[in-house]
């Protein structure tokens, strides 16, 4: 496709690169990314890919901005208070990048209608907090073949991840990670554990970081490896996740 002035314009910083260059920019713009949760990790996610020009973003959410959100949920701003979370997302996109199209789905991700909407999407990046709905992502992209990005968040720390397990031995899903979802009320929310608020914006920056590395094919995959970052220390460092062969879902796969 060919890109128009404005275009070249817009996306100049991207050009320049050898790696991107022409052809992966019309990669971004022809790539449909789902965006799970418009909150502390959706917002840095939703805002870099449309400013980098991902043609399509999905995002789902169903809830409303409340005003603790502001502290990390930087897609929403105080007028937005009391309005459902994917209006005011839409609504900051629209004014950072009038050309990407985003698609709304005002809905909790269920097994009901996760299959419809993830289907839809090239990859998904996973910004929920909560454990039913990455162990559903998980199962469900692996069995329609969907990279997923995921990243989960704790007071001081990060955690960031690609899982790719239906290419096949040696890629891990996230089960091989926690095979067994965590009992609801075992784990602190943000509400009662707190979160210091640039964590998000740290891990949501390299979540969509990874995003545009899948979607241009560079540089190594976070797929087989946990990022895990400490704000106290100041510190990253890299698991290696191996495939477990016993795994519920990607066990009995080659």
């Amino acid at each position: 496709m060919e890109l128009s002035d404005a275009q070249f314009e817009r996306y100049a910083r991207h050009l320049v690169l050898d790696e991107v260059g022409e052809d992966g920019q019309n990669k971004l713009l022809a790539a449909r990314v789902l965006v799970v949760g418009a909150g502390g990790l959706g917002s840095p996610v939703l805002l870099y890919l449309a400013a980098a020009g991902v043609g399509t973003l999905g995002v789902i959410d169903d809830d409303t901005v409340d005003l603790s959100n502001l502290q990390r949920q930087i897609i929403h701003a105080t007028e937005s208070i009391g309005e459902a979370k994917i209006d005011s997302a839409r609504r900051t996109l629209a004014q950072i990048n009038p050309e990407v199209k985003v698609e709304t789905h005002r809905a909790r991700l269920t097994a009901a209608n996760a299959a419809e909407i993830v289907s839809q999407y090239d990859l998904v990046a996973d910004g929920s907090d909560n454990f039913a709905t990455r162990y559903l992502l998980n199962d469900l992209c692996f069995r329609l073949k969907k990279p997923l990005v995921g990243a989960a968040l704790s007071p001081f720390e990060g955690q960031l991840s690609t899982f790719k397990a239906y290419l096949g031995a040696p890629h891990p899903c996230y089960r091989c990670l926690f095979a067994e979802e965590p009992a609801p009320d075992s784990m602190p929310r943000c509400e009662t554990a707190g979160i210091l608020g640039a964590i998000a914006g740290v891990m949501g920056t390299l979540q969509a970081t990874e995003v545009l590395k899948e979607i241009l094919g560079l540089g190594e995959s976070l797929s087989g490896a946990l990022l895990v970052y400490d704000a106290l220390r100041a510190d990253f460092h890299r698991i290696k996740l191996p495939r477990d062969p016993d795994c519920a879902t990607c066990g009995g796969a080659s």
